[in-house]
């Protein structure tokens, strides 16, 4: 534990879709004082995301569908294209990639890689995300994916060309952080054996 941490009082503010406490507690400066503070921290749980390429093909399959903060936020019709990605609930990182990825995409996969993990906005979300990688081809593909329709799921499936995807991150069409972060892995990794 942090002993420049002291928890003073936590305060549950919503528990719908998520939970949302305010957080009371005392921080001991650089300085070495006490100084009081309050925060809100939305926790929703831990989740995991996946990129699905194919380096033969040199494509990649993400997804796109609707997400309401970003539309009350100015994104003209709410569309997101993004990595499948989803939360854990009861399931380890490995099992739930490999169950959101068949729900979502309709791919089957086996074997994932994980690459790396990351706080995806720590000021106020408690969120860890895992991300991983993993290779599909046609032979994995065992349903159209869409999402679970008894969670309102409307997902695209789309399988594009990765120099494709890559570049619409600098045109503004892929704004999903995940998504960019693991766009950026496949490339500077090389994963799908680009010429340079």
């Amino acid at each position: 534990m942090n002993e420049r941490i002291k928890i003073k009082k936590t305060e549950l503010l919503a528990d719908y879709w998520s939970i949302l406490n305010k957080v009371s507690y005392d921080y001991q400066n650089n300085k070495g004082e006490w100084e009081e503070h309050q925060r809100e921290c939305f926790d929703r749980g831990n989740g995991a995301a996946i990129l699905l390429y194919n380096a033969e093909m040199k494509s990649v399959v993400l997804t796109k569908q609707f997400r309401l903060p970003t539309y009350v936020n100015g994104n003209e019709d709410g569309m997101l294209i993004e990595v499948c990605a989803g939360k854990l609930d009861e399931d380890n990182q490995e099992d739930c990639i490999k169950k959101e990825t068949m729900e979502e995409t309709g791919y089957r996969v086996s074997k994932v890689k994980k690459v790396f993990e990351s706080y995806m906005s720590p000021g106020s979300v408690t969120e860890i995300l895992y991300f991983f990688v993993a290779e599909y081809d046609t032979s994995m593909k065992e349903s159209e994916g869409g999402g679970v329709a008894e969670e309102q799921e409307n997902i695209e499936v789309l399988e594009l060309d990765f120099q494709e995807a890559y570049d619409m991150i600098g045109e503004g069409d892929i704004k999903d952080g995940k998504t960019i972060m693991l766009l950026q892995y496949a490339m500077i990794n090389n994963l799908l054996n680009l010429k340079n």
